[in-house]
């Protein structure tokens, strides 16, 4: 025996506008990354949201704008630094050195 509603799940079917209201009218704004891609985001056109000037594109990660000859460069992002690496952008070698020399001190008991 067959059933009428096998391959369907409860909900599905064609109820479209009847159900969940009128669609809202849509406009799209084209946007192109550096790398020449180009994605088409849809706005609302009765004005409630404000078109970005910049949106990322969702094949590269890029920045893209709406001036297809002149793309949003490409943020570059700095490479993760260590403490040491921060310490060492604070401090010069010879404050390294005094500071290392003092706490070798205390820890020898010479500075008692």
């Amino acid at each position: 025996m067959g059933s009428a509603i096998r391959g369907s799940r409860v909900g599905a079917g064609p109820m479209g506008e009847a159900e969940r209201g009128e669609a809202i009218a849509r406009f799209r704004v084209s946007y192109w990354c550096a790398n020449g891609h180009e994605t088409t985001p849809s706005f609302a056109e009765d004005g409630t949201v404000a078109i970005p000037d910049e949106w990322d594109c969702p094949r590269c990660g890029y920045p893209a704008g709406r001036n297809k000859d002149k793309p949003p460069r490409p943020v570059k992002n700095e490479p993760y630094k260590t403490h040491l690496a921060y310490v060492k952008e604070r401090r010069t070698e010879a404050e390294a050195a005094k500071i290392l020399a003092d706490a070798l001190a205390v820890l020898r008991g010479e500075d008692e």
